[in-house]
């Protein structure tokens, strides 16, 4: 090893070492904050989560997952022909998040997780009349408003809820299917990034990033949460934006009008996934492109003109929103803890390794983006910049003050790219950072009964 992969994994070892820190500062500050004053409205701060050691029928396939991954997936990541790889990333994604949410049983890991007091499928009964209930949406956001919706409900356009009443129109009812969909879909943000990092970076980056996409602590919280499902609509936005521009998909225009759709549907299910307007204005940067664009927003038109002409007002319900988040704990949740408390939820989503990535990917920036702007950037260097651009996203996020707490939920879609960073890691140390990984997540799973 020489001097320079030395000192580069010394550094990556000491950025880990800090978001562990970060972590712990997090826990015992929070910890007396919520002790002392009762504000933070969590039980085990940074985290929406209890106290709770526990094992499940999940655990032998969680345990025997990460064996399998830790042990095999580097080199198979690097021989098996390109589809192949993407069925077994994505198969092994969904064994991931199943096991992990089987630890809390059934009942209590899926089929209970989206019927809470606070969830969707509380007021799939008031859609019956989907028009009416959309003209009539924004009367019921605030909270001292008649009949009004509960705070995921309340929280997001009504995209997010009218997923699951479809989902109901369709027979699919409940719980137990709710948790299912969301599962499935989530799992295959994997297959969407390594696609987007084959088209706009190369395919060894792709395949070097798949393990950690797989081993991923965020699979705790895609299983089964609405926000899993959120983070899979994204990605293939901008897998398809990707696609379009750098003209590797069969059809370039349908990519990008695909692309355009999803991210319209984006827009109505969560009101901070705009954001990613800056991951796919990075695509278009690092594809030297702007010929999807046209095609792109007239997708992008398709879903706020169809909710628009139904009587629902997106503008009129973000601000109805602001003011619901302030009257309930939004309101009492203080800033200045949460806005770097996030991040300390951001390190167990993406894991040591995704922090060891990140570094890696700042300390390469000042010359990616040099290399970006002359048109000499290498496979890493268009990598770099897609990290970049959730990072930023995150960071506005962050800043905003519409997401104190419950940020290892809200932020997936942000998270499954920033992990997207971990193909910079050494060969020499991945099986290390992928062990480093599974403990994380199993620790996280078995010490803690999450909320979502």
């Amino acid at each position: 090893m020489s001097t320079t992969e030395r000192t580069g994994s010394r550094l990556d070892l000491a950025a880990a070492g800090f978001g562990a820190l970060l972590v712990a500062a997090a826990i015992g500050v929070g910890m007396h904050i919520e002790d002392a004053h009762g504000t933070l409205h969590l039980n085990w701060p940074p985290l929406y989560a209890s106290w709770d050691p526990h094992i499940g029928p999940g655990t032998p396939a969680a345990l025997t997952v990460a064996a399998l991954v830790i042990a095999y997936a580097p080199p198979l990541a690097a021989r098996l022909p390109w589809r192949s790889l993407l069925l077994t990333a994505w198969g092994t994604s969904l064994a991931w998040i199943w096991s992990l949410a089987l630890v809390d049983g059934w009942h209590r890991g899926v089929a209970r997780r989206l019927t809470t007091t606070y969830e969707y499928l509380q007021v799939v009964d008031r859609f019956d009349d989907i028009p009416a209930t959309l003209r009539d949406f924004n009367r019921h956001i605030l909270i001292d408003a008649p009949d009004h919706w509960p705070a995921h409900t309340a929280g997001h356009p009504p995209g997010a809820t009218l997923t699951f009443v479809l989902l109901d129109r369709i027979g699919l009812g409940g719980g137990g299917w709710a948790g299912a969909f969301c599962v499935t879909a989530g799992s295959t943000a994997v297959v969407a990034v390594l696609i987007t990092l084959r088209t706009l970076a190369d395919e060894t980056t792709a395949r070097r990033a798949a393990p950690f996409l797989v081993l991923a602590p965020a699979a705790i919280w895609v299983g089964a949460s609405a926000d899993g499902y959120f983070a899979a609509v994204t990605a293939w936005t901008v897998a398809l934006l990707a696609s379009a521009a750098t003209r590797t998909a069969r059809s370039p225009g349908a990519a990008a009008l695909g692309s355009g759709l999803l991210f319209g549907l984006t827009c109505y299910l969560s009101y901070g996934l705009p954001l990613f307007a800056l991951v796919c204005a990075a695509v278009l940067l690092v594809a030297r492109t702007l010929r999807p664009l046209p095609l792109f927003l007239a997708g992008l038109a398709v879903a706020p003109l169809a909710f628009t002409l139904a009587g629902f007002d997106w503008w009129e319900a973000y601000h109805l929103l602001v003011e619901r988040y302030y009257q309930g704990a939004g309101g009492i949740r203080p800033y200045g803890y949460f806005v770097w408390a996030n991040l300390a939820c951001t390190v167990l989503v993406v894991g040591l390794a995704g922090v060891a990535g990140l570094r890696r990917t700042l300390a390469s920036a000042p010359t990616a983006l040099r290399h970006l702007a002359t048109g000499g950037a290498t496979a890493p260097h268009r990598l770099v910049a897609l990290v970049l651009a959730a990072l930023l996203a995150l960071a506005a996020a962050d800043l905003s003050g519409m997401s104190k707490a419950e940020t290892e939920r809200i932020w997936l879609p942000f998270a499954t790219f920033l992990l997207a960073a971990t193909a910079l890691l050494p060969d020499a140390a991945r099986r290390r950072w992928l062990a480093a990984q599974a403990v994380l997540a199993l620790a996280v799973n078995h010490l803690l009964l999450t909320g979502w």
